[in-house]
């Protein structure tokens, strides 16, 4: 019977990494504790020290939007414009109440 490929979330491959980091078991049996390959531990373990130093890097783009001053400028000066018109338009005759 074939084996369907197995899929491990970055969590459980960082876990592993830092667990073989330590060096308190050897590759087979944290092969057996987490279920996997000794050769796919290893290339986490490598994977996992290789990036090590994105952790610490620059912030990601995500957290600060780019701002469009120009378009901020001119949605405030339309916004004004109204403001101005909706001002003298209430101020020049009031509105007729109808009867329902």
């Amino acid at each position: 019977m074939k084996r369907s490929r197995r899929k491990f979330s970055p969590a459980f491959k960082a876990k592993v990494a830092i667990v073989a980091l330590k060096e308190q078991q050897t590759l087979s049996e944290l092969a057996q504790r987490f279920e996997v390959h000794p050769n796919q531990i290893s290339l986490w373990k490598r994977e996992f020290q290789q990036n090590a130093d994105k952790a610490f890097g620059e912030k990601s783009s995500k957290e600060e939007p780019q701002i469009n001053v120009d378009q901020l400028y001119q949605q405030i000066g339309q916004l004004q414009v109204e403001n101005d018109f909706l001002k003298k338009r209430r101020g020049a005759a009031p509105l007729k109440k109808t009867g329902l």
